[in-house]
This record gives C-alpha cells, sequence and structure tokens, in this order.
C-alpha cells in the first residue's frame, strides 16, 4: 500500500477520432458536469466496462449508500465505445502466439472470464438491453493462410485439454457466414457474447442512473487528494467521498500508480457507411456476425446490421504509445491498411467508403496481470484490462468493489495472489523495443492481416 497526500493528475484522455459505434445511436441526454461542493459515500472515476461494473456491484451490496461516477467525457466516446465488442471467455492473450498460455492459468482464467460474462449478462437482463446490445452467439477464430489454419489447430488442441467444446469450419461454411471467398476454415467457439458497445455502456449507464447512482459526464479528474476522506477536484466541482474505485484502466499511470509497469498500445478501427440493398445482395450471407484472426496481430471483422444499417467494422494494427496520445497523421496512416484489408476481403463492394475512423487505448502489462487492489487507504484500483477490456474490465470492476467492500471470493482471491506487473525497460528503449516486435508480428501476419 502506497500512502499519498495528493495526487495532481498527470493528463487527461485524449481519443483519436469519432467513436463509430457511438455515432450509430441517437445523441444522448446532455452532460451533467460535477459542479459546486458535493459528497457521497463512494465515489467511482471512469465510466467505461470497469466503471459501470464496480457501481453496479456496489448498488448490489451496499444498498441505500450513495454512488457517484465521473467520467472524463461522454460514456462510450472513451475507450468502452471503441473496441470491437468481443466479450471473450476464453483465453486471449494479445502477447501469445495463439491467444493461450499454460493450462491451469488459462482454465482459472476462463473461468473468471465467463464470472464477467455472467455479471454483464445480468446487467443487461436487469436493463432489459435488447440483444444487438449483448447476445452470447460465440465467435469464430478465422485463418486465411495455412499459417492461420495451423495456429488454429493448436488453439483446438489447447482447448481439448481445457474441456473446452469447439468446432471447425471449412472454407465452404465459411463462405456461407460471411459471403466472402477469403478464408480457408474457422474455428468456432460458444461462449463470447457480442456486444454494440457503445449502446451497451450507454444502456448499463442509463439503468444505474435509475437505480440512483450519480453519473456527471464531462467532469475529469484533475487532482485526487485525502483529506481524511478523499476529495476528487474536477474544473467545475469537488467530490468528496471515504472511498474511491479507479477505474481507468492505463490513466493509472496518470494517478501516480505503476508507473513504468503498464504498456499503452493504441490499437484502430474503421466503419463503413451504411450499405445499400443491392450492395447486401451482393455480400449475400449471414446479416451478423464476427471473426478475430487466427494471428493475433491480423485483422478482426464484424459485419453489424440493425440500428444504423447494415456495416462492416474492420480492426487491425498495434502502436505502442506512452504519450497515451496519437494524432490525425497516424490514423490517416493506418486507414491505408484498413482499406487494404476491406478491398481484399469484400471485393464486391468496390467503392463502398470508410465513415468513421477511430482509435482506441489499450492497457498491457507484459506478464498478462491486472492491478485490482488497495492501493492507499480507501483508495481501489479496477485497472490494465490487458487488452480485453468488455470482459477483463467487468471483472476488474466487479472484483475491486468486492474488495472494497470486504466480500471475498475464488476470483477475488486469484487476483489478489497475481504478482505486479512486470517493469518495463526504461525510455526510448520500451517504445522503440515494442514498436519494433509489433511491426515485426505484423509482417509475420502476412494475409491474415
Amino acid at each position: 500500500m502506497v500512502r499519498m497526500a495528493g495526487i495532481n493528475v498527470r493528463r487527461l484522455p485524449r481519443d483519436p477520432g469519432p467513436a463509430g459505434w457511438n455515432r450509430l445511436l441517437p445523441e444522448p441526454e446532455p452532460a451533467t458536469p460535477l459542479e459546486g461542493a458535493q459528497t457521497t459515500d463512494w465515489l467511482v472515476i471512469g465510466a467505461g466496462f470497469a466503471g459501470l461494473a464496480a457501481a453496479q456491484r456496489l448498488s448490489q451490496v451496499c444498498p441505500g449508500e450513495r454512488i457517484t461516477v465521473l467520467d472524463a467525457t461522454r460514456v462510450a466516446d472513451g475507450p468502452a465505445g471503441r473496441n470491437s465488442g468481443f466479450m471473450i471467455d476464453l483465453p486471449h492473450d494479445l502477447a501469445s502466439g495463439d491467444y493461450g498460455g499454460s493450462l491451469d492459468s488459462d482454465i482459472a482464467q476462463t473461468g473468471d472470464n465467463r464470472i464477467a460474462i455472467d455479471f454483464a449478462r445480468e446487467m443487461a437482463e436487469e436493463f432489459s438491453l435488447p440483444d444487438e446490445a449483448f447476445t452470447v452467439s460465440g465467435k469464430i477464430n478465422a485463418s486465411a493462410t495455412e499459417k492461420g489454419d495451423r495456429l488454429n489447430r493448436d488453439y483446438a488442441a489447447h482447448l481439448a485439454p481445457m474441456g473446452e467444446s469447439y468446432e471447425m469450419l471449412d472454407a465452404a461454411q465459411m463462405r456461407e457466414l460471411t459471403g466472402i471467398d477469403y478464408y480457408r476454415g474457422g474455428l468456432r467457439t460458444p461462449g463470447t457474447a457480442m456486444i454494440q458497445p457503445a449502446r451497451f455502456v450507454r444502456g448499463i449507464a442509463r439503468g444505474l442512473c435509475s437505480k440512483g447512482v450519480g453519473l456527471h459526464e464531462q467532469s475529469p479528474v484533475t487532482r485526487l487528494e485525502r483529506r481524511g476522506d478523499w476529495v476528487a477536484t474536477t474544473p467545475a466541482g469537488r467530490l468528496t467521498a471515504p472511498r474511491v474505485i479507479l477505474a481507468v484502466n492505463g490513466h493509472l499511470n496518470s494517478f501516480g500508480f505503476a508507473v513504468g509497469r503498464l504498456m499503452h498500445i493504441f490499437t484502430y478501427a474503421s466503419m463503413t457507411r451504411a450499405l445499400a440493398p443491392d450492395e447486401v445482395r451482393r455480400l449475400g450471407g449471414q446479416a451478423a456476425w464476427g471473426v478475430t484472426p487466427a494471428d493475433p496481430m491480423g485483422t478482426t471483422v464484424r459485419r453489424i446490421s440493425g440500428t444504423g444499417g447494415d456495416r462492416i467494422v474492420v480492426r487491425n494494427r498495434f502502436t505502442f504509445d506512452p504519450s497515451m496520445e496519437v494524432d490525425k497523421a497516424r490514423i490517416a496512416r493506418v486507414a491505408r491498411d484498413h482499406d487494404r484489408a476491406f478491398r481484399a476481403r469484400f471485393p464486391m463492394l468496390d467503392g463502398v467508403q470508410m465513415e468513421y475512423r477511430w482509435g482506441g487505448r489499450l492497457c498491457l502489462s507484459r506478464n498478462n496481470v491486472q492491478v485490482v487492489r488497495e492501493l492507499d487507504r480507501g483508495l481501489f484500483s479496477a485497472c490494465c484490462q490487458n487488452g480485453l477490456g468488455t470482459t477483463k474490465g467487468t471483472l476488474a470492476g466487479m472484483l475491486a468493489a468486492d474488495l472494497a467492500t470486504g466480500h471475498p471470493s475464488p476470483a477475488l482471491d486469484r487476483m489478489l495472489a497475481s504478482n505486479a506487473p512486470r517493469r518495463l525497460p526504461p525510455e526510448p528503449l520500451a517504445r522503440i523495443g515494442a514498436n519494433l516486435r509489433l511491426r515485426w508480428a505484423e509482417t509475420r501476419a502476412g494475409e491474415e492481416l
């Protein structure tokens, strides 16, 4: 535990490009920034997957207590609204050649991931979210090359001793699903939930507010200090609380914790305009599907059909950015890779342009661990989601709330028993080395990218 009297927050979130998922939805009600001096029993900083899960768990175990959530931007405009929408139950270590790790660790991780997915399902049911926002439909690791086929076979060989079910798909089955000839095969597993991330987090936030949870958007915390209780300062207000949960993922560094131990990665996505009816007919396949690449460095693809029309989303490229910021020029350079991946997969959609392009922040640790801890008296963290923010963010928020309220569980015990994130090499070695490794891995991915 680190004793700190006051923290000046070093940097505030900057998210590149419009969050496309959020732009498909109706405009939200105007934000209500924090104003003046207020008090609360619980303060949650961050309204992403971790922060909303923490607030929901607190509402369950502390009925009648005041819970307030602060967010620097708008719900779903930050990283929670920028992911690909896969809430994955199975091992999904992006640093691994085939997503997996040791058998015992992966079995435990899968069990914990399913706790998080069940919690998300319960929230979706409680707040009457539609299937478009959350549905357990499974996912497919798609292979486009012989190497991808091998990686899928290796992954299947890893799933078998875990006792996990899977189905291998051939090229014809992949064509029936997607309408395209690009994929040689796939590995389908049943436990992943597919979400429209912006609709999900906005629905959960709205549901929490209906239960009496206070939400103040556009209220970045610029200073956090302990004066007996904790006092969070925002541009227009001040909030005092005896207990605080930091659900800010990589911005844990900005609050002065785990400095030099977290890797700040950006990944990027593009979303097409709505397809015209004749384009939908030319494409064929099912109306909604999603595939992750057999090679972790490859291209994730989703076809969506619902609010906002029929569209294609492609996501690829990773960059290591310790500043937690990227500029418009980076988005423009990455866009060329997205357009190439789209054209290679969807030649029948020649002329279809991208409407939205964006980047999203990931936070990884070298040893694939999270930071769910009591950092100081009454100050708890729910951070470092290791590239799987939908699932691991939800889990971290739940467990941070359980830790803060004294509700033990085997999952919390496993979290607390994990090591601290391993220290990174000093700058600029970390930045240069990480980006070289990412580019090498992307090059090796070949047509999987």
